[in-house]
């Protein structure tokens, strides 16, 4: 199956009110896992790949060519975006390379200069046929993302969406990065009047740390594109330590990463599934 674009994808659930599992790429057997995943669940899937791991890497374009070459080969849609780009030029590059999709990240700047440089990248990706993901209020750590003003305003929302003329907006509603465990709560209330206010699909980032039902709560209020990286990391990494500890002699890296690679495709398959079967009040 071709590439698919991610506009395709995140129209296609929003049309359904349902959601989108946006899933990030660490290095090529997460790329694999996550696509058998997909697989075994017959749902379309958009890879993410973040600039942190770009430059893990020691760039964009190895690690990039090979997703790419891998979703094409999928038998479901997949796309693949660029995740919390705050390097203007890195944005640039994932367009040329041929990302469905890019994340720009101007969440450290004041408004105005958010909505400058958003809007430069956002026409630059558009020119191009490329969808684009920005955010607004800063989706942090675990107390910063709870600490008052931090969280996204409905009525900023509507001008920052104007003036950048962005696709979709990810907003802070109450998860954070990087929680391996799963007890956010979510501002709900807040989630619907974005749904309301808005014309543009709703991203949440930190995902990992809501739990299901609070999820599955999202996406019914309105949320869309449900990004997830250090949930399935966990899986990964929690197989890769059991075989070492039950194979101490082992060498051959291929043994455990194949046993972190296949842990991924179960809950990437519930994953998808669950959040494709939830439906967003008042749509079908």
């Amino acid at each position: 199956m071709a590439l698919s674009p991610t506009r395709e994808l995140m129209a296609a659930a929003a049309a359904t009110g349902s959601g989108q599992g946006a899933f990030n790429v660490i290095h090529l057997e997460t790329v694999e896992g996550l696509l058998a995943g997909a697989e075994s669940a017959g749902l379309p899937l958009i890879l993410q790949i973040s600039e942190n791991c770009a430059r893990y890497h020691g760039g964009l374009e190895p690690l990039a060519l090979a997703t790419l070459a891998a979703a094409r080969r999928s038998s479901v849609p997949v796309s693949v975006h660029l995740d919390h780009a705050e390097d203007e030029q890195l944005a640039y590059q994932a367009v040329d390379l041929g990302f469905g999709s890019i994340m720009y990240d101007g969440a450290r700047f004041e408004y105005a200069d958010n909505v400058a440089v958003t809007r430069r990248v956002t026409e630059y990706a558009h020119a191009r046929g490329v969808y684009v993901e920005a955010e607004l209020g800063k989706v942090g750590g675990k107390d910063g993302a709870h600490a008052p003003g931090v969280l996204t305003d409905p009525k900023e929302a509507v001008a920052f969406v104007a003036a950048t003329k962005v696709d979709a907006l990810a907003v802070a509603v109450g998860s954070s990065h990087a929680m391996t465990e799963r007890s956010a709560a979510l501002d709900l209330a807040r989630i619907g009047a974005l749904k309301a206010a808005l014309n543009v699909p709703l991203v949440l980032h930190g995902s990992s740390g809501v739990p299901d039902d609070a999820i599955v709560a999202a996406i019914a209020a309105g949320m869309t594109k449900i990004n997830v990286s250090t949930h399935l990391n966990g899986f990964f990494t929690r197989a890769v330590r059991e075989y070492l500890n039950l194979n101490p002699a082992v060498v051959d890296s291929r043994k455990y990463l194949k046993a972190g690679r296949d842990a991924l495709v179960p809950e990437v398959a519930r994953l998808l599934s669950l959040f494709s079967t939830v439906h967003a009040q008042g749509e079908k």
